[in-house]
């Protein structure tokens, strides 16, 4: 299964990016013996303005079609690092062919498209930077990996 990570704004350099490439790179060495891939990194932007509804719309292009739609948003469900792992293992073990993680721009998701997400997913009652929770998001995939493999990086 490839894992699309679809975002408003583009990282192009600073810690944030290093350290999102280096969860990345780890995720799709520790998932293709899983059958889990990266498959792109999707950055959009809304040029001329428009808010979250001209940001959705790029986002909606982004997304493969048939992909399991998980948007990032503080009102969506917490889950531990296993049941984050076991949620990919089942998508995968599914027949699922993509996975997208939606993270929107300042204002959020568009309401149309946060509804149209097959889970809405939280890191928690704060709110987060953009670019720390997309650090977030790759590191936690790499640890959904490294757990689905048996490996000790998940120490709970």
């Amino acid at each position: 299964m490839r894992v699309h990570i679809c975002a408003v704004g583009r990282l192009r350099g600073g810690p944030e990016r290093a350290l999102i490439d280096d969860y990345l790179a780890r995720f799709d060495r520790a998932g293709r013996a899983l059958g889990l891939t990266l498959g792109a990194e999707h950055e959009v932007e809304a040029r001329r303005g428009g808010g979250p509804e001209a940001e959705a719309a790029l986002l909606e292009k982004s997304l493969p079609r048939g992909a399991v739609v998980v948007a990032l948003d503080e009102r969506g469900r917490t889950r531990s690092s296993p049941d984050f792992a076991d949620a990919l293992g089942a998508w995968r073990d599914g027949g699922r062919q993509d996975t997208a993680f939606l993270l929107g721009g300042a204002d959020g998701l568009f309401p149309p498209l946060r509804q149209r997400a097959d889970l809405l997913l939280s890191f928690g009652a704060m709110v987060w930077p953009h670019a720390l929770a997309r650090v977030m998001l790759a590191e936690q995939l790499y640890r959904a990996a490294t757990i689905l493999a048996g490996t000790p990086y998940h120490r709970a």
